[in-house]
């Protein structure tokens, strides 16, 4: 095992501690231990402004001929009362007509022919119709604010994530280390020896839920932030009534995102979509407060060293910069953990540079026989199967005879393997020296004498 660590990180590898209340941090409630953004009091104190607030409401009035200031409230996510002091104000401007009285600030309206006009003069410009923007300003404060609150990752937590592999306590160690800190992590050896496992397992030290927005507002331009397929909302509420949140918000369980050979340098920025005319954010941002793994790197489509240099700035400063269509450069969060595997040669992926901008460095090499053995017997032990006496120096000595290197992904192959023997020939599921023989063949690809069934097989 290989283990390296830089001897003293940059101070701004590290999540920030100790932050000031900062500005632009939204108004923050709590319950017991239990924080969320406040939901806003008045129309004239949300952050991103009325007239954002006032042309997205135009935008949804026109997409349907009548609508409830409730059914506003629910889709723009956003207090009642507030919404009613919108709809009263396009009312003036002759943008909604007012069709009756539903309920206490609960009224029928329907979109004026100028309010459709007008409208569709905004979709030309930004088609995004939704719950209502924060500013970026209050995602990177709230971002910020929630990374200086975050549980603490302790050895013992990694361990118990980590206890399904077999690993080195050195190993362990360096995985801890990087949890904890927040700092990045590179895991490199030889394939099919646990990198993927350990940089997914880890995700499940960061304890903790996190609030994002649905959406962010950068000047007229909208960013979707929330993702459907890779938040998860958490099941734990407040204790409070919910409309004392805002929930422009959504409080959600840490992220894990995974990108492997599909990555490209486009992925890494905003995606902007001509049709519908708002940006979704790149992967990164939308792991924010969360863990971010980069697989197989190395065998993306784009050159190494240029994906690299995309990750130096935010590895160094904790930012990263991104570009809106209209060429104009934005300033968001790089509040994440960064975990990096390859199999390759460490020298022909990565330079220097990049490398002491990584927090740490693990060498996940090739398991002994000792390992190699115990993985097995966990295995089997797992999916309720007995390795029969003698069975286990079998294998091992094959290894030897045949000059395979041993690999930790191995035995759940082997044992898969045979489990399909097992299930093919209508028998029960059983680790027998014939069955593993003919996993062993249909694995490794090895010409079988005598061709046939094994025995006891059918």
């Amino acid at each position: 095992m290989s283990l390296k660590a830089e001897d003293s990180p940059a101070k701004s590898d590290l999540p920030l501690h100790g932050l000031a209340e900062h500005p632009d941090l939204p108004p923050i409630e709590e319950s017991g231990d239990f924080c969320a953004p406040a939901a806003p009091a008045k129309l004239d104190k949300i952050d991103v402004g009325v007239d954002t607030l006032r042309d997205l409401a135009v935008k949804l009035a026109s997409t349907t001929p009548q609508l409830t200031t409730e059914w506003a409230a629910d889709q723009m996510c956003l207090p009642m009362h507030i919404v009613e002091d919108l709809f009263w104000r396009l009312k003036k401007d002759q943008l909604v007509e007012v069709l009756g009285q539903v309920g206490p600030f609960n009224y029928r309206y329907a979109s004026s022919q100028r309010g459709r006009d007008h409208a569709a003069r905004l979709i030309e410009i930004s088609g995004y119709i939704g719950p209502a923007p924060v500013s970026l300003a209050a995602y990177r404060a709230m971002i910020e604010w929630q990374q200086t609150r975050r549980p603490a990752v302790s050895l013992e937590t990694v361990r118990r994530v980590l206890a399904p592999l077999v690993l080195p306590d050195g190993s362990v160690t360096v995985a801890a280390l990087a949890a904890a800190s927040g700092r990045s992590l590179f895991l490199f050896g030889p394939s099919g020896n646990g990198k993927t496992s350990v940089g997914t397992m880890l995700h499940n030290a960061l304890e903790g839920d996190l609030w994002i927005p649905h959406c962010i507002a950068a000047g007229s331009s909208f960013i979707r932030m929330f993702d459907a397929q890779v938040h998860r909302p958490s099941e734990s509420g407040p204790a409070a009534p919910a409309a004392k949140w805002d929930r422009r918000w959504l409080r959600i369980k840490r992220p894990l995102i995974i990108s492997g050979g599909e990555m490209t340098l486009e992925e890494m920025d905003l995606i902007y979509s001509p049709s519908l005319r708002y940006y979704e954010s790149p992967p990164h941002v939308k792991a924010n407060g969360g863990l971010f793994l980069i697989d197989d790197f190395g065998r993306q489509k784009v050159e190494p060293h240029a994906l690299l240099n995309r990750w130096i700035v935010p590895l160094e400063r904790r930012v990263d910069f991104l570009t809106l269509h209209t060429g104009q450069k934005i300033q968001m969060p790089f509040e994440v953990m960064l975990v990096v595997s390859t199999n390759l040669k460490v020298s022909d992926v990565a330079d220097p540079a990049f490398l002491r901008r990584m927090g740490y460095r693990l060498h996940l090499q090739r398991p002994d026989a000792a390992a190699y053995a115990e993985i097995f017997l966990r295995y089997a032990n797992g999916v309720g199967m007995r390795v029969p006496s003698g069975l286990m120096e079998k294998i091992l000595s094959r290894y030897r005879i045949e000059g395979r290197d041993l690999r930790a992904s191995e035995p759940r192959d082997l044992i898969e393997r045979a489990r399909d023997i097992c299930s093919l020939h209508q028998r029960a599921f059983e680790l027998t020296e014939d069955v593993v023989e003919l996993a062993w063949e249909g694995y490794f690809g090895n010409p079988r004498e005598p061709e046939g069934t094994p025995t006891g097989v059918g």
